[in-house]
């Protein structure tokens, strides 16, 4: 039981880390938000460690990233205009159907609908109306519920299926696409805390993808 509880609460750690990401690629940042995750030291104290190479690069780029928060708020805000909110000009559009059209048919990627994942446990996104069900943002905050609701069972076969869940959602709704998404982050940002930021969700989803599939998660 000890070693059950452990490990979830290092998914309750990297649901911290996707609580930041999602939250980075969702909303223009602040100056709040550079106050509390980059000069009060968050993130060069992440809350789980990885042998993951994605997990070594995002913290290294992250802890060696906005080192003058005066400068730092004007070139991340300038950063996510041209990386995810020109609509059809955005360098790295962190949509999920941006990336599907371009490998499958109207009715194969009706088949992968990530809305309907959603219905299936009567979830809806707060920012429903202002982003769509896909946005990276979006899908994030989904798999941070998944995650709070495995956290709190104890039933073993209730267990065993939010596992296999969590599993299916982050294979078909997210690996399926954000390595190449990730791909345009790391080539147009024109800082190093999008880039750490790209790769921390890569490193987050591949390792609770890795995780889930030992029993004693």
């Amino acid at each position: 039981m000890d070693i059950k509880n452990h490990n979830k609460n290092i998914l309750k750690g990297y649901n911290m880390l996707l609580y930041f990401t999602g939250s980075m690629i969702m909303n223009k940042p602040s100056k709040e938000c550079i106050t509390d995750f980059w000069a009060e030291g968050i993130l060069k104290n992440l809350p789980v460690s990885s042998s993951n190479p994605n997990f070594i690069k995002a913290a290294s780029l992250l802890r060696d990233s906005c080192e003058d928060s005066t400068v730092c708020e004007k070139k991340l805000c300038d950063d996510f205009t041209r990386l995810f909110d020109r609509d059809e000009l955005s360098l790295a559009p962190p949509f999920e159907s941006y990336f599907r059209i371009k490998k499958y048919s109207e009715s194969e990627n009706q088949l992968f609908s990530v809305t309907e994942f959603y219905k299936s446990y009567g979830w809806e996104s707060q920012y429903l109306g202002n982003l769509m069900d896909d946005h990276l943002g979006t899908e994030l905050l989904f798999l941070t519920r998944l995650i709070e609701k495995y956290t709190v069972f104890d039933d073993e076969v209730c267990l065993a299926e939010m596992r296999s869940e969590i599993r299916r959602f982050i294979k078909t709704h997210l690996l399926s696409w954000i390595y190449e998404w990730n791909n345009y982050v790391q080539e147009y940002s024109e800082t190093t805390c999008f880039k750490g930021i790209a790769a921390l969700v890569i490193a987050c989803t591949e390792d609770i993808y890795a995780l889930l599939n030992r029993n004693q998660f």
